[in-house]
């Protein structure tokens, strides 16, 4: 028979590899969030199932791992957009997606105005002040309001 103390020891291993592993995953999607990631690659390159890994990932950082991959790819899309040299268009593929339309979906929703709305109002605001009062919304939608569509 096997001491109590056995049991949760191994859960507590158990939960450290999956928090390894689960930092893996997310430092593997600040690497490559310009990259076609989906779910199922990240799962396979932690050795965890799809649905094990959105389970413990969503647990350990508040979203799913496709959201935090999206937010990473706006945050980069914000400072390309800031530069100013490339179409929202070419911004979307630079930051690896393949839908100018969902794109640009997501985008709102996390950054709360539209790449075009947010590329013209970025364009005469110095890159340090920018980077701090328009940094995407994580774990909610950001509150569009008419005057922000405007």
């Amino acid at each position: 028979m096997c001491h109590p103390s056995w049991g949760r020891a191994l859960a507590e291993a158990q939960r450290l590899s999956d928090l390894a592993r689960l930092r893996r995953v997310r430092d593997r999607i600040d690497r490559e969030y310009a990259q076609p990631l989906d779910v199922e690659a990240l799962a396979r390159g932690a050795h965890m199932s799809a649905g094990h890994l959105g389970r413990r990932f969503r647990l350990a950082y508040g979203e799913s791992p496709y959201a935090y991959l999206m937010t990473r790819r706006v945050e980069r899309a914000m400072s390309l957009l800031r530069r100013g040299d490339l179409s929202v268009t070419e911004v979307c593929f630079a930051v690896g997606c393949s839908s100018p339309g969902a794109f640009s979906t997501r985008f709102t929703e996390l950054a709360g105005v539209s790449p075009s709305v947010y590329r013209r109002r970025a364009a005469g605001m110095p890159s340090y002040v920018a980077e701090q009062v328009t940094r995407p919304i994580r774990n909610r939608e950001a509150q569009v309001t008419e005057a922000q569509l405007a």
